[in-house]
């Protein structure tokens, strides 16, 4: 991949462009055999799109490295414009910071799923059927009021959403090199969370006891009887969005996770809750306050997951809708793609690039009809890598000078 000038600083320039970058959660798709052999981009009636796709540029960006699956968090670095091989920051930082709750430098948190377990202990619903918000609230408490400490540990939970919820350890002599738990697909028992160092010991046997004790807890639910827990880590340090790109930076989104990561990189985070719709409202209302917009939208890459091409296609015509609404605020530079692919063909994150559409007055247009994967392949910017797309955002916002003399 080509490489990607690490340091704007120099070349920024002050203005008062409105940059809008429209992030449809696994959007890309491959071709289905059992759908004509179309993605869900290309079975989906999205005339908001295609008609924004015939005054734009597309392109194909590759959220990590050629081959590489992304999870949620490198996604999204790329996106904002840092180097997701170099900087890692783990899952349950992200989740943690989504739901609100402050990280001390030496905490160690992980993102940890509600599941189903038959009686051999197999996992055999790693969402435990995506039980009610409620429900996991419920849960949380029944835990936490059981297991406050372990080892004079502190052992913090906090629930996300459906059967999502948050772990934290607080307490002396933690490191956060930690097997997951999860075993990712169905019909496996879970895994012991074995320490990868000897700093991680002692985290280790904590988080054996709380999965013992909650086992305990759970054995009478018959859905989320069981807990999976993944991306153990502690808060990394990093240069703050506002300051790398000198823009007031606004994040608007529902799902705890893209909140963590949005606070995490320094962005404005409100509390919102709702559908896509709410999102769109909280755009139109901060319009005026601030420079650049990073407005997620999830269901996209639910549907995906869930391996269901049809829903993910209703989601994208959902999402269609709002495109006008958006149009009508006159950004400068609108860039509209995803954080990586989900297939649901795959049922699962893909190493596949995510298609993208930059529409500004000063970006040209190709001669796409759609916006869809095989128009984007075609498209004026080419295959690039993600941590590349901020330079072009900027670039087209009127923000960036000369480079060298």
């Amino acid at each position: 991949m080509p490489d990607v000038l690490e340091n704007l600083k120099d070349l920024f320039k002050k203005g008062k462009s409105k940059m809008v970058l429209l992030v449809a959660d696994g959007l890309g798709g491959i071709p289905h055999p059992d759908f004509d052999f179309k993605t869900e981009l290309e079975a989906a009636h999205t005339p908001n799109l295609d008609r924004l796709a015939q005054r734009s540029v597309l392109g194909l960006m590759y959220p990590v490295n050629y081959g590489i699956t992304p999870g949620s968090g490198p996604g999204h670095i790329g996106l904002f414009g840092y180097n997701p091989e170099e900087l890692i920051i783990g899952r349950g930082v992200l989740e943690a910071l989504g739901v609100g709750m402050a990280l001390g430098p030496n905490d160690v948190a992980a993102r940890a799923n509600f599941a189903t377990r038959d009686e051999q202990g197999l996992i055999i619903d790693r969402r435990a059927g995506r039980i009610p918000t409620e429900e996991c609230v419920r849960l949380v408490n029944l835990l936490s009021e059981n297991i406050g400490e372990i080892e004079g540990v502190q052992i913090l939970l906090k629930p996300g959403k459906e059967h999502r919820f948050v772990m934290v350890l607080r307490g002396e002599g933690l490191g956060d090199r930690i097997k997951d738990t999860d075993p990712q697909k169905e019909g496996l028992a879970p895994y012991a969370p074995e320490a990868l160092d000897e700093a991680s010991q002692k985290t280790s046997r904590v988080i054996k006891q709380f999965l013992e004790k909650a086992q305990k807890l759970l054995s009478t639910e018959k859905k989320a009887n069981a807990i999976l827990l993944r991306g153990f880590s502690k808060p990394p340090v990093l240069e703050k969005f506002p300051e790398r790109y000198g823009v007031r930076s606004l994040a608007i989104a529902i799902y705890p996770m893209y909140k963590g990561i949005a606070r995490l990189f320094g962005f404005d985070t409100p509390e919102l809750e709702g559908t896509f719709e709410n999102e769109v409202e909280y755009l139109e209302k901060a319009w005026n306050d601030y420079d650049f917009f990073f407005v997620h939208y999830k269901d996209t890459d639910k549907a995906g997951e869930d391996g269901n091409f049809k829903r993910k296609v209703e989601c994208i015509e959902y999402f269609d809708q709002f495109i006008p609404r958006i149009l009508e605020l006159k950004p400068d530079v609108l860039v509209i793609t995803g954080d990586h692919s989900t297939p649901s063909l795959l049922g699962s994150h893909s190493w596949h690039p995510s298609p993208v559409l930059l529409f500004s007055p000063h970006a040209g247009c190709d001669e796409a009809s759609r916006f869809t994967e095989r128009e984007c392949r075609k498209g004026y910017l080419g295959h690039f890598p993600a941590r590349a797309l901020m330079s072009l955002i900027l670039a087209n916002g009127l923000r960036l000078g000369k480079y060298g003399a």
